[in-house]
């Protein structure tokens, strides 16, 4: 999970830096965390666009480490995820899709539905604790 936080150091969206890393067979396949998308400003660049309490100029650590994957032609089938966060809903289906068979996260995120939509796939869900002395570089707590 280390590497994990310290993939989510990249993050270029200040709410919430998220960090996504996906293995398979002990190999890192890809990482990725939160920001916006390829050629567009960031919200640490112009600000946040919110909508219904969410920032939506940022594409989710787990999207940006899929994408990654398909754009660079590598196949995540039977991988593992592992996620500063537990994913969101969307994410979810995203991961489902994908082929990830297991999730591993630390930090909690209020969505049951993303949840219940894992487990329903067989998708295997695992919580570890957040390594507590791992800061950013303002020494704040990820």
């Amino acid at each position: 999970m280390g590497i994990t936080f310290q993939v989510a150091l990249r993050s270029t969206c200040d709410r919430a830096r998220v960090g996504a890393i996906i293995v398979k067979d002990r190999r890192i396949l890809t990482t990725g965390y939160n920001g916006a998308p390829a050629g567009l400003p960031h919200c640490d660049e112009i600000g946040h666009l919110m909508i219904g309490g969410h920032c939506v100029r940022t594409l989710h650590a787990e999207q940006n480490a899929i994408i990654q994957a398909a754009y660079h032609g590598v196949s995540v089938a039977d991988s593992t995820i592992y996620v500063t966060h537990q994913p969101c809903l969307t994410c979810a289906k995203m991961i489902i899709n994908a082929g990830i068979k297991r999730v591993v996260y630390a930090g909690h995120y209020p969505d049951e539905n993303a949840v219940a939509f894992l487990t329903a796939a067989g998708v295997v869900l695992e919580h570890h604790a957040r390594p507590a002395a791992l800061r950013d570089e303002d020494n704040e707590a990820l």
